[in-house]
Formats: structure tokens, sequence, C-alpha cells
């Protein structure tokens, strides 16, 4: 029951999260009002890792950071962990 409800939350976060850096990205460009660094580590992690880590790939947004590295990678893993048990307990 809980696995559509998640696969959605974790697409729709991702999409967002994506559109956050390349937001940013165009506004450090401009030199615009930039958005924080705790909402994009923060959206990462709590649920759109996959996109964080694909926008500071092909956005080049962040890549100097270490922690937006260690918050993706660690949002992914525990997003990963939390589909894999949802996908098992389902079965």
């Amino acid at each position: 029951m809980w696995l559509p409800i998640y696969s959605v939350y974790l697409a729709v976060m991702a999409m967002i999260t994506y559109c956050l850096y390349a937001a940013d990205k165009k506004r450090a460009i401009k030199g615009e009002w930039r958005i924080s660094e705790k909402a994009l580590l923060g959206f990462s992690f709590l649920g759109g890792a996959i996109g964080g880590y694909t926008a500071m790939k092909i956005c080049r947004h962040k890549t100097k950071h270490w922690y937006f590295y260690a918050v993706n990678v660690l949002g992914l893993l525990w997003q990963v962990a939390l589909l894999v048990y949802l996908i098992v307990t389902e079965l």
C-alpha cells in the first residue's frame, strides 16, 4: 500500500529539488537573491537526493562543497533502503 505513495513522493521531491538547484545556479550567475544552502540540503536529504545529485552534475552547482555530496549520498542511501524495505514487505 505504501510503495506507490512513497514512489510518487520520491519522484516529486526529486523534481522539486532539481528545480531548486537549477534555479539557485541561475540566480548565482545573475547575482540575484539565492536559495539557502539549508533549503537545498534539506530537500536533498528529505526525499530529493536523486534530483539534488543529478542537478549537481548537470548544472555543475555546489560541486566544490563536500557536504553537498555527503548529504546527497546519505539521503540516497536511506531513501533507497526504505524503498527496498517497502518492496520486500509488500511481496
